[in-house]
């Protein structure tokens, strides 16, 4: 089924539960994007090679970027009504009905952006839901395809759940769908090197390039940090913001590099680790559970360091650097 049809498939399921204003045809905007995508990313990879602007590209990894990129879009196509279809049964249960003015529509984006921030921040939490996004930080490279680094099983992993405040506060599914597009589209433009800091006052507000490098470090202090889509604010509410350091050079990718291109493997290596952490003998059930949702680097044994011992032992090591930015 196509996604047209299934708008509409699910436009009458909708109809079904409420007879009200008509809904916007809000416009496939990701899928509008894509060959913008491509050629940005052709354009940086073209003068990144010849030296004119910051970054590294290697044909592999990039290759095997766009590849989940693809894969990704096909899955929202084929399996997007998974999580729109959960949305649309939701709706029935709405406080209110906000509608579609352009007011309501800016609200809308700035309320996706604030769940966005939660659910982002889930996701590098509890292992579940990292097992989808770990795609995306397995590059250890930052340039425009790395944006397109997707995960494919997203819409299996329940996270759409968090997205139900939105729903029954009176957000229509398709107006949340057309926001989070939004919210995507700009977030493409700062997986990059090529630029280094915006204005103060737009870095003081908005996700910029060197806000979300930092989010894609490896390095301890900025482990968790910067969950930001579209405004840096939250992070700074919330206690995890935390601003690129001159001194620190920044290394890309995930604390236990996955060393693949495949996309199969990209796509599913972490939750094929959960199943085999999981089932392991003699575990308790609590303890099974612990390697299914607690954050990622949990062991029964102990045996392995989540992102706050890692800060902990290098802080241990470096004892001048503890209370700096992102560490204890």
């Amino acid at each position: 089924m196509r996604q047209p049809e299934l708008i509409d498939f699910l436009c009458r399921i909708e109809s079904t539960i409420s007879m009200e204003t008509e809904i916007p045809n809000f416009p496939m905007i990701l899928a509008y994007a894509a060959p913008i995508f491509a050629a940005s990313v052709a354009l940086e990879w073209f003068f990144v090679s010849r030296k004119k602007l910051s970054g590294r590209y290697e044909a592999k990894d990039a290759w095997a970027s766009m590849s989940m990129g693809l894969g990704n879009l096909i899955s929202d196509l084929v399996m997007g009504f998974i999580s729109l279809g959960f949305l649309v049964w939701l709706w029935q249960f709405r406080v209110i009905d906000l509608g579609y003015t352009w007011p309501i529509i800016l609200l809308a984006l700035v309320a996706q952006d604030f769940i966005y921030y939660w659910k982002h921040r889930a996701a590098h939490v509890i292992r579940w839901f990292w097992s989808a996004h770990v795609v995306h930080h397995s590059s250890e490279h930052y340039n425009l395809s790395t944006a397109l680094r997707q995960p494919w099983n997203n819409h299996f992993s329940g996270h759409v759940l968090l997205s139900s405040p939105l729903v029954l506060f009176g957000f229509h599914p398709l107006l949340i769908g057309f926001v989070a597009s939004l919210n995507l589209l700009y977030q493409f433009w700062i997986h990059t090197e090529a630029i280094g800091k915006c204005p103060k006052w737009f870095e003081a507000v908005f996700n910029t390039p060197s806000h979300h490098r930092v989010h894609h470090a490896t390095n301890p202090r900025y482990l968790d940090s910067n969950f930001a889509g579209i405004f840096i604010i939250w992070d700074k509410a919330f206690g995890t913001f935390v601003p690129e350091l001159e001194n620190e050079k920044i290394a890309y990718g995930v604390v236990k590099p996955i060393e693949t291109f495949n996309p199969m493997k990209i796509a599913f290596v972490e939750l094929i680790n959960i199943i085999k952490d999981a089932s392991q003998k003699g575990l308790s059930f609590k303890q099974r559970l612990g390697y299914i949702f607690a954050a990622p680097g949990y062991s029964h044994d102990g045996s392995r360091k989540n992102s706050k011992r890692l800060k902990a032992d290098y802080v241990a090591e470096n004892p001048k650097q503890a209370g700096t930015p992102g560490l204890p």
